[in-house]
C-alpha cells in the first residue's frame, strides 16, 4: 500500500546504525509506524522531533507490515518551543497520549486535528493547559467514549452543571449532586463553553476528569498506565501554579 498524507511525529526510536522506526499521527490513515532511512543523520534529527509536521510518502508492502516513510518537513515544528520547557513538556505528553490512546492503523482525522490545534495553543502559554484538556475530550470522543456535558444525566436540566459521573461520564447539575458530591469528578466550566474564563483549579479538575476516563476506558483495556510524560506535565505545571 502507498500514500501521501500530512502527518506529526510524535516519536522515533533507532533502528540499526542509520535508520530510525517514527510513530507518525497522519491526517487521514491514523497512528502509523514506518522506518525512515537514514534518520539518524544530523539532517533528519531537528524533524524526527515529537510534534515536528511533515508530508510523509508511506510505502509498504502490505496493511500489516512495518511501512518505510520518506518525510519532508512543513514550518519550524517543535523549534519555536524550545525557549519554553513548559510547553515542551505538554508537548511530550500529548504526543504520548496519542501514541498510547489511538489504535494503529486506524484514521482518527479528528485526533489529528485536535492535535493541531494544540500544537499552535502551545505558543500561548497561559491558553495551552486548558487546550490540553479539550484535545484529551477530544481524543475520548473520536474513540467512542466522549463525555456528555450537554444535559444533568439526574433531572435533564441544561443549568449550573458542575459534576460528572466517574462511571458514565454525564454531567450532573448541582442541586442534583449534592447527596453525592465526594463521589463526583468536578466539572471545570470552561468545558462547557469557550467563553467561560478559567478559574483557580480548573485545569487541574479538567486534567483529573479527563485522566479518569482515559485510564478507565482506554488504557487500563490495554493494561498501561497513564504515560509518565502525562504524569511530569501534571507535576509541572502544579510547580507554575498552573493547575
Amino acid at each position: 500500500m502507498e500514500f501521501t498524507d500530512d502527518a506529526y511525529v510524535l516519536s522515533a526510536r533507532a533502528h540499526g546504525d542509520t535508520g530510525v522506526v517514527v510513530e507518525l499521527l497522519t491526517e487521514g490513515h491514523g497512528r502509523r509506524a514506518a522506518y525512515v532511512a537514514g534518520g539518524a543523520s544530523r539532517r533528519m534529527k531537528p524533524f524526527l522531533q515529537a510534534g515536528a509536521r511533515v508530508v510523509a510518502d508511506y510505502r509498504a508492502r502490505t496493511a500489516d507490515h512495518l511501512g518505510s516513510a520518506r518525510l519532508e518537513p512543513v514550518g519550524e515544528g517543535p523549534s519555536a518551543l524550545f525557549d519554553d520547557p513548559l510547553a515542551l513538556t505538554g508537548l511530550a505528553a500529548a504526543a504520548a497520549v496519542a501514541q498510547g490512546a489511538l489504535p494503529e492503523r486506524e484514521p482518527h482525522p479528528g485526533a489529528f486535528h485536535a492535535f493541531e490545534a494544540l500544537m499552535a495553543a502551545f505558543a500561548v502559554p497561559d491558553v495551552w493547559p486548558a487546550i490540553f484538556v479539550r484535545f484529551e475530550s477530544g481524543l475520548l470522543e473520536d474513540l467512542g467514549f466522549g463525555l456528555d456535558l450537554s444535559r444533568c444525566a439526574v433531572s435533564g436540566s441544561m443549568d449550573d452543571l458542575v459534576w460528572v459521573s466517574p462511571r458514565t461520564g454525564r454531567a450532573v447539575s448541582r442541586a442534583a449532586g449534592e447527596p453525592y458530591a465526594g463521589k463526583l469528578l468536578d466539572l471545570p466550566p470552561f468545558m462547557l463553553g469557550a467563553q467561560a474564563g478559567l478559574g483557580q483549579g480548573d485545569v487541574g479538575s479538567g486534567l483529573a476528569l479527563t485522566g479518569h476516563f482515559l485510564e478507565q476506558f482506554v488504557f487500563h483495556p490495554l493494561d498501561r498506565p497513564l504515560p509518565p510524560a502525562r504524569v511530569w506535565m501534571i507535576d509541572k505545571l502544579g510547580e507554575a501554579g498552573r493547575l
